[in-house]
């Protein structure tokens, strides 16, 4: 039998893995300037952890999840999001009895989601996310807006459009829902199954559905911008007076509503719009009644989340990849007998114990088959040790891109390498 990765998934080969150190450490200086910590949760939680946080209506807890019994009979799931499993950690370690606001985020870390794979969408992906607790201003959700802005910008992802939009608190969605039944009983006859069931359970939910005829309808549906209360209209007016402070332009669009139950007032959207419709690359918003829907304290709450596939197929899409140099500094080619290669791995030893990228042979290939791969790794300069080196501890350090070389006593290797480097 065959054996490949499984469907959904993928493999992050050498070649792909510099691209997503980069723009990690990109990201982590990011996130240090804006004073937020990094925070790793498992990647399987009890069930109740995502159906009570993510919400019962929504696509991921109705359709998407991995779930499994553990051998002790208890439900797990693997995680689909990770702003509830956040949560629980938050709420478990009892962080809400520090000093407030609490500014958390997480990097490639793994989701799973049961879903049609394709272009940027995957079974198993990885986010990049921030969350904050405790701060109900709207100059957090511009805060959060920010950072996401920025870092894009700075990853080289130019043609960005925010889109911006509220959705109200429990208070003022419920005379919204109310309209919203009324408007889709009329449409009955084109919603799918699925919205019917979601019609008298969460009829916002519909405004989210994939389905062409649901999304059709949902067009002309009543708008919940046009339904929030004076607080939340009070909430939305600030987010766009911080966001013209900080510079970064937005529209208004009242058919964003996100996928997940938890979310109020503010949700947002950034769109390349560079690569079309296939072009969101970050999603968030604000969510103040989640930590009191999990068992916790009246706490408000604001984030958002990144697919880092999704980050890097537009960033390659625009020619931004980074380009990582793989190749070594020095390869230490010797003579196949027990002393030249002795010799060969102390002095790489100590050449990486100085920071240097060196490499030797451990196929016991010859000199001359040693010299024809240093020259196709890519090797940047060359030391041979042979019987002559060995006699007068000295080798000579050849530069691999135009064939000059400098003598050297292997004592003062490591330091002569360092400096043709730096050169």
């Amino acid at each position: 039998m065959e054996m490949k990765a499984p469907r959904g998934t993928h493999d992050i080969m050498p070649e792909q893995s510099g691209a997503w150190q980069a723009v990690e450490d990109v990201i982590r200086r990011r996130c240090a300037r804006f004073g937020f910590e990094e925070i790793r949760t498992p990647i399987f939680e009890q069930t109740n952890v995502f159906a009570r946080g993510v919400g019962d209506t929504t696509d991921i807890v109705q359709k998407e999840m991995y779930t499994f019994d553990d051998k002790g009979g208890r439900s797990m799931t693997l995680r689909p999001e990770n702003t509830a499993g956040v949560v629980r950690a938050f709420l478990e370690h009892r962080l809400y009895s520090g000093p407030m606001p609490v500014k958390l985020y997480y990097l490639s870390a793994p989701m799973f989601r049961y879903e049609n794979p394709q272009s940027g969408r995957y079974r198993q992906f990885h986010q990049f996310g921030v969350e904050v607790f405790g701060a109900p201003s709207a100059s957090c959700d511009a805060e959060v807006i920010a950072l996401a802005w920025g870092l894009l910008k700075e990853l080289g992802v130019e043609k960005l459009a925010l889109h911006i939009n509220s959705i109200g608190c429990p208070t003022c969605r419920m005379e919204y829902q109310k309209s919203l039944r009324a408007y889709f009983n009329d449409h009955l006859d084109t919603l799918c199954g699925t919205c019917h069931e979601r019609l008298d359970r969460n009829p916002m939910r519909i405004l989210d559905c994939k389905s062409p005829e649901c999304k059709a309808v949902a067009e002309n549906a009543p708008k919940m911008i046009d339904h929030i209360c004076d607080d939340c209209k009070e909430h939305f007016q600030q987010l766009k007076t911080y966001l013209e402070v900080a510079g970064i332009p937005y529209s208004v669009d009242p058919m964003i509503v996100r996928g997940l139950d938890y979310y109020t007032r503010t949700v947002f959207e950034i769109i390349s719009e560079d690569i079309g419709a296939q072009g969101t690359v970050c999603g968030g918003g604000r969510y103040d009644g989640l930590m009191r829907l999990m068992g916790g304290p009246e706490l408000p709450g604001v984030g958002f989340a990144f697919g880092v596939e999704r980050l890097l197929m537009v960033m390659e899409a625009l020619g931004k990849l980074p380009e990582v140099d793989r190749t070594s500094d020095v390869y230490i080619a010797s003579l196949p007998n027990d002393d030249a290669r002795k010799k060969a791995f102390e002095l790489c030893m100590t050449c990486r114990a100085e920071g240097i990228r060196a490499e030797i042979d451990h196929a016991a290939r010859g000199l001359k088959a040693q010299t024809k791969y240093a020259g196709k790794s890519g090797a940047k300069f060359m030391i041979v040790i042979g019987d002559d080196e060995l006699a007068n501890e000295s080798v000579r350090i050849r530069n691999m891109a135009d064939g000059t070389e400098i003598e050297s006593s292997m004592a003062d290797v490591a330091k002569n390498v360092l400096s043709l480097i730096h050169a």
